[in-house]
């Protein structure tokens, strides 16, 4: 198996979200390696705004030809285990495979409501609210544990002493309100707490941000594992039923 991420930035609402950059062209890279490589599966993560441009369609090209059957899907990643809204597209690739293989069993995983701060940390927080940089002064900037967090970004900006309250703060003071730490941005991101980034904090923030949620990663691997074992059981059901019809004449015979 080939896992990969190929840059978004390119593709990306945070970028220039111009496909001919430069990196979006590295799509293109990962699908030749696989091509020539050609393991049983592949897997590729990037931004949800990769589906409909031509550096993806022309990668999908390279994998079917290459004989991958594919499934693609956006999955929300507060519905797979992780305190965060953080929307990926997603796509599998099985040698052999008809398309939308995987649908089936993603689905069958997708939870029914949205993961908060709160139910993921538990007792392990002793605030409510915080403060995470808005992209604009036009949206909000305080969030609550009680709902999952925006996502995850590759900078993690102090409150300004400016900041006034946006209509849909959930507060009606700042008082307390603090961005949340590098380690507790890393734990959103579901990396175990005791897991160690390398680097300055600016360099570790952008890892962060920049990472696929650990346990995003678990629940797609959870879905090819399932699969896995459901083709492994029913061929060996069709190994088993071929042999006892091969048996068959010569229990006759014997008779």
């Amino acid at each position: 198996m080939i896992i990969g991420g190929p840059p978004c930035q390119d593709f990306s609402s945070a970028g220039k979200r111009d496909e001919d950059n430069g990196r979006g062209g590295l799509t293109l890279s990962y699908a030749h390696i696989v091509a020539t490589v050609r393991p049983r599966w592949f897997v590729m993560e990037n931004v949800e705004r990769i589906q409909g441009t031509r550096k993806l369609v022309e990668a999908e090209q390279t994998f079917r030809e290459a004989g991958y059957g594919l499934t693609e899907c956006v999955l929300d990643a507060s519905l797979c285990g992780v305190p965060q809204k953080r929307r990926r597209f997603v796509m599998i690739g099985c040698l052999g495979a008809r398309d939308d293989f995987m649908s089936g069993w993603i689905q069958r995983n997708i939870a029914h409501a949205p993961m908060t701060i709160k139910d993921y940390f538990g007792d392990k927080i002793d605030f409510e609210y915080y403060y995470r940089h808005p992209r604009s002064y036009a949206r909000r900037g305080v969030f609550s544990v009680y709902e999952p967090s925006p996502t995850i970004r590759g900078v993690n900006r102090p409150m300004p002493q400016g900041y006034k309250l946006h209509p849909n703060d959930p507060v009606k003071s700042l008082e307390g309100i603090r961005p949340l730490t590098t380690k507790e941005r890393s734990m959103i991101q579901t990396f175990p707490e005791t897991f160690r980034f390398s680097g300055t904090k600016t360099e570790q923030e952008q890892m962060i941000g920049n990472a696929v949620p650990v346990k995003l990663g678990e629940f797609i691997a959870e879905a090819i594992w399932q699969y896995n074992k459901s083709e492994a059981e029913r061929l060996a059901r069709q190994t088993s039923l071929w042999q006892t019809l091969f048996d068959l004449p010569k229990k006759v015979a014997v008779f």
